[in-house]
């Protein structure tokens, strides 16, 4: 049975496909939020719709059309995929979810030392581009992306350096030590620099760095170079897009904060 997409060696139609994992996997983290959420006395209804809308963007970035498609027929694709998981889905989820529904997940006794860890500036951006740079090797892509077992660890890996990523920017625990808004937008602007690597890889090269995306039947005219070239201008431009975006967010924030401070002096 084919739960998960993985790269295939067949001409591509647009029929559509089942991949129950990707089901299993929206229909339990929905169950669980539910069983935890549901009591939370700090839960809102803007909680349950961003949270809902992770899951949406979540099932849309894993499943068919763009889950076999990015999979093992285009690199621009695959890269959408990665923005998707690492950039929309977790900012998403941890802003969907109450408080003290993280503090109760996360400052649990096995699982406090890890979080209290990876709540680090300096970790939380050497994960997050060790994965950004480790998931874009070549080695890495031709290899893992041919099982389900291997393509399924890539997308985890983009979604867990999303969320620790995000939870820097979002910082909702103050038991965790988040940074202030100077510090969160430093932050934000300091991670639009490593993923300029891999795209201008992506976009400059003269040939194909992937095998798996050059082998792959074709779809359309578009050549193997051409949605190469895609892939980079879509990781320069759509992340860069997203990181000034949150940074201008919380620019204005902290503009309105301090202002507000000011004038109840």
């Amino acid at each position: 049975m084919t739960w998960w997409c993985a790269a295939r060696d067949t001409a591509w139609t647009w029929t559509w496909q089942a991949y129950p994992g990707v089901w299993i996997l929206v229909a339990g983290l929905a169950a669980a939020y539910w069983t935890l959420a549901r009591t939370a006395e700090d839960r809102a209804p803007r909680h349950v719709r961003l949270f809902g809308a992770g899951l949406a963007v979540l099932w849309l970035a894993a499943d068919w059309p763009l889950g076999p498609l990015g999979a093992g027929y285009l690199v621009s694709v695959h890269t959408t995929q990665y923005l998707l998981f690492s950039m929309a889905v977790p900012p998403l989820l941890l802003a969907g979810t109450p408080p003290s529904v993280l503090r109760c997940a996360l400052l649990a006794r096995p699982v406090a030392p890890l979080a209290r860890a990876l709540a680090r500036p300096l970790l939380a951006f050497a994960v997050f581009n060790v994965i950004l740079l480790a998931t874009h090797l070549p080695a890495f892509v031709d290899t893992l992306k041919a099982t389900q077992i291997g393509s399924f660890a890539a997308d985890m890996a983009w979604l867990f350096a999303g969320l620790v990523f995000w939870w820097q920017v979002l910082g909702p625990l103050p038991e965790l030590r988040p940074l202030g808004y100077p510090g969160r937008i430093v932050f934000l602007l300091l991670n639009v620099f490593v993923p300029t690597v891999p795209a201008a890889f992506l976009t400059f090269a003269d040939y194909p760095i992937y095998a798996l995306y050059e082998l792959a039947p074709p779809i359309g005219t578009i050549t193997a170079v051409e949605d190469q070239q895609i892939a980079g201008l879509i990781m320069k431009t759509a992340g860069g897009f997203i990181i000034f975006g949150a940074a201008s967010v919380l620019f204005f924030r902290w503009f309105a904060r301090e202002g507000g401070v000011e004038g109840t002096r």
